[in-house]
């Protein structure tokens, strides 16, 4: 489904389209849309596969910017290989879209990533670090995501995460989540504890799914106190 700029004026307060092109990549021809949010300036974006408005659950990925994984190759997360493999997924299927959301470092900005990195090799996990610097251990919006996912007529995603806190975020935002699909890729020597941090910590599910959960509609997901998943 092509995405409009008039579809998106609906909810002029929280985003505006932009425009939207081609974007070929090693795995499919993607199109990406763009957005500004009038409140902070920040541009956001998705890459569209296939029809997404005939009423089916799409193969879904929310993915928060992270320079460092993303672009750099850090081995610090595993946010890059994340972002890489769902695409490689939505590619195989002919039909999906990732949102890429522009809330660095779990939404305190790449500079003060950098300070937390720095506050880690010192001792302190990933969440003890934030809180140290005087933030939220995520300070994450999903809201956003409603508008964005309406301007394509998506009702329904088969998730494709690790975090119950973005399913339960969804789902207070209205977005049917039919299926969790798990994304566990790159646990390596350098992001081990982060992720064990990510499980004890933040509830992130690190294990694959059993047999019993494969056959449910959605994952249990722990529950927080609003879209934002602070």
């Amino acid at each position: 489904m092509q995405a409009t700029a008039a579809s998106a004026n609906a909810l002029p307060s929280l985003l505006d389209y932009a425009t939207s092109c081609a974007l070929p990549t090693p795995w499919a021809q993607f199109t990406l849309h763009a957005w500004v949010e009038p409140a902070t300036g920040k541009e956001h974006l998705a890459m569209a596969l296939g029809d997404l408005g005939n009423g089916e659950p799409v193969l879904a990925r929310v993915h928060s910017e992270c320079l460092t994984g993303d672009v750099m190759f850090s081995q610090r997360c595993d946010c890059g290989a994340q972002l890489e493999g769902a695409l490689q997924r939505i590619a195989e299927e002919g039909r999906g879209i990732l949102l890429y959301l522009r809330q660095e470092g779990r939404g305190i900005g790449l500079v003060n990533k950098i300070r937390a990195y720095r506050l880690q090799e010192a001792g302190a996990d990933t969440v003890e670090a934030n809180l140290q610097l005087g933030f939220h251990a995520d300070a994450r919006n999903y809201e956003l995501c409603r508008p964005m996912l309406a301007q394509f007529g998506i009702r329904s995603v088969r998730l494709m995460t690790n975090n119950p806190r973005k399913i339960d975020a969804l789902t207070r935002l209205g977005i049917e989540v039919a299926e969790r699909v798990p994304l566990l890729v790159n646990r390596n020597a350098f992001n081990n504890s982060y992720l064990d941090t990510k499980q004890a910590k933040l509830g992130h599910m690190m294990a694959p799914l059993t047999a019993v959960e494969q056959g449910e509609p959605t994952a249990a997901v722990a529950p927080v106190a609003s879209a934002s998943a602070t």
